[in-house]
């Protein structure tokens, strides 16, 4: 089966993340690129109130995800929400994705990222998964192990 490992990440922490998913998988890896600032205070800012409106952004990627089978789609959640970039790959994308995983990875409460993704995608996504930046190594061996079953 031929997989994507796509991510947005603001801190590169869903970046380290999709990192080792993709290399424990033997799958491709797609960043997508937020053509907006998101750095200092105000991109931060700027982040979580986009977020927060449901808004879209430019964006680019590398990759066509109706080349693989499988795309795991990771995203930090800003304000409870999944990041505009995510939002827009999602929009831009759902009709070439085949079958799909999200993860998401937080400091604390995940909200509404996880649902947010599943109905910009308008599948049911093969898995779900919050990772918490405190646990992160543990988070990333469940992800595995549900990835594998």
């Amino acid at each position: 089966m031929k997989t994507l490992v796509v991510f947005y990440s603001r801190s590169g922490t869903t970046k380290r993340v999709a990192q080792e998913i993709a290399k424990a998988l033997n799958a491709d890896v797609d960043e997508v690129i937020d053509k907006k600032s998101r750095r200092g205070i105000l991109g931060f800012l700027r982040a979580g109130y986009d977020a927060t409106r449901g808004k879209t952004t430019e964006i680019e990627f590398e990759k066509d995800p109706s080349e693989y089978d499988f795309v795991i789609i990771g995203t930090s959640v800003w304000n409870g929400r999944v990041t505009p970039a995510i939002r827009t790959y999602l929009l831009q994308n759902k009709d070439k994705i085949k079958n799909a995983a999200f993860f998401c990875t937080c400091e604390g409460r995940a909200g509404k990222c996880l649902e947010q993704m599943e109905e910009l995608l308008e599948k049911k996504p093969v898995l779900k998964k919050i990772l918490m930046r405190k646990k992160l190594d543990e988070g990333i061996k469940e992800l595995m192990e549900e990835l594998e079953t």
